[in-house]
């Protein structure tokens, strides 16, 4: 069995609740994942001093960290350096890679970065870099658990104010869902959500389950998770994996288990088209 903890948009910046990033490495230091999954938004407008408070915070976290950037670690005001130089306040102060890539005990985890500096929020896969992941899921086996990192959207939530997805998503679905890609994490919309590729697209392709995670250490929850604190538990064993959503509860200062959810593998389920397709719902 291998144990993620995938946390998102942690916002070091005003936003940013320091009582519940303690928290977050307490709970890391309690039940000790194997991986830890941080899917975009390390800060609120990257600037130096934000992306060092990151750095800091995950050089605290003893287990690999796979890191992707958001939309919030590209400069908004320093117009110049958003245009042409985007991710170079990123690269200095925290990471010179932009999309990690990490293997553990038949996981493989890719990071595709979705953000860029032609608009102020949206996200985007270039075709170019679609091409190039469809041959880095060619190259990893067959029977290995194959998830992706981004932050940005491929399916937005039920009722959740704007249907905007990411540039590419529907290209973006069709080479995961071919390349045998089992789950995908992200962020951006700060409330929790899963549900699978085919609900939205209905391209009958092999259903990729989609796991948002909400703000895991930010005042900026969303929908029904306004003011809420967030992060995803994901046990992955070989037939099945088991999905728990984490809620910060400020009375106990712990992270709890809100809802469990239990899926099958696609190699256990032998059709894909049998893989239920249940969204997570919270009370």
């Amino acid at each position: 069995m291998t144990t993620l903890l995938h946390i998102s948009d942690v916002h070091f910046g005003p936003p940013h609740r320091p009582e519940v990033a303690r928290g977050v490495l307490a709970l890391i230091g309690e039940r000790r994942p194997d991986l830890v999954i941080l899917s975009g938004d390390l800060t609120q407008r990257a600037r130096p001093e934000q992306f060092l408070e990151a750095r800091q915070f995950v050089d605290q976290i003893s287990p690999p960290c796979l890191v992707v950037p958001g939309n919030h670690d590209v400069p908004l005001y320093r117009f110049w350096e958003r245009m042409f130089t985007p991710f170079k306040a990123y690269r200095k102060h925290f990471d010179e890679e932009l999309e990690p890539v990490l293997e553990r005990d038949g996981v493989v985890i890719v990071g595709v970065n979705t953000a860029h500096g032609w608009t102020v929020k949206d996200g985007r896969i270039s075709s170019s870099r679609l091409r190039r992941l469809e041959k880095q899921l060619e190259d990893v086996p067959s029977k290995a658990f194959k998830i992706v990192v981004a932050h940005h959207q491929l399916i937005p939530p039920p009722g959740f104010g704007s249907p905007r997805v990411l540039i590419n998503a529907e290209e973006a679905v069709r080479v995961l869902a071919r390349g045998g890609v089992e789950l995908v994490l992200s962020g951006h919309l700060h409330q929790t959500y899963c549900a699978t590729s085919e609900e939205y697209f209905r391209l009958g392709l092999p259903p990729v389950r989609i796991l948002h995670s909400g703000t895991s250490t930010s005042s900026r929850g969303r929908g029904v998770e306004r003011r809420l604190n967030t992060c995803n538990w994901i046990d992955l064993r070989e037939s099945s994996w088991t999905l728990s959503h984490m809620l910060w509860e400020p009375k106990s200062g712990h992270f709890l288990e809100r809802s469990r959810h239990t899926f099958a593998r696609r190699t256990a389920a032998g059709d894909d088209s049998l893989i239920p397709c249940l969204p997570c719902e919270l009370p």
